[in-house]
């Protein structure tokens, strides 16, 4: 491919990249640990407000899911330039059996989810959490 032909490529790609939808659901990048006790969940939400993020386990399965909103614009603003994702966002995660059965500590700093799952003997039900 020559220079000139790569670079329309690129531009090409680069504009579809622009044109995408506002309403698309989007997926966080995360991280999963296991410790001793339990697990450790890191999710990339950068630009997410603690109240717009939901927590749910149900079964072997933790979602997290919510809405990263675009403040900063309003009447009389139009864009140049667009890559970030503002829409509805959802991340899902299978364990290896259920995490019904865990206590959660969340900590949510610098645009980073940290969820840490310490296994219980409690018996539990499908649950949600905020963090409000």
């Amino acid at each position: 491919m020559s220079g000139e032909s790569f670079d329309r490529y690129f531009r090409l790609i680069h504009s579809e990249r622009q044109r995408r939808p506002s309403g698309r659901l989007w997926c966080p990048a995360a991280d999963v640990y296991r410790t001793s006790d339990g697990w450790i969940v890191k999710v990339d939400l950068a630009g997410i407000r603690p109240e717009d993020i939901e927590i749910n386990i149900e079964g072997p399965f933790l979602c997290v899911s919510g809405r990263r909103r675009d403040n900063v614009c309003g009447e009389g603003i139009s864009h140049y330039h667009l890559e970030i994702t503002y829409s509805r966002f959802e991340k899902t995660i299978r364990f290896p059996r259920s995490i019904e059965r865990v206590s959660i500590e969340r900590d949510y700093h610098d645009g980073l989810l940290v969820l840490r799952l310490h296994e219980e003997e409690t018996k539990g039900q499908a649950r949600a959490a905020s963090l409000k």
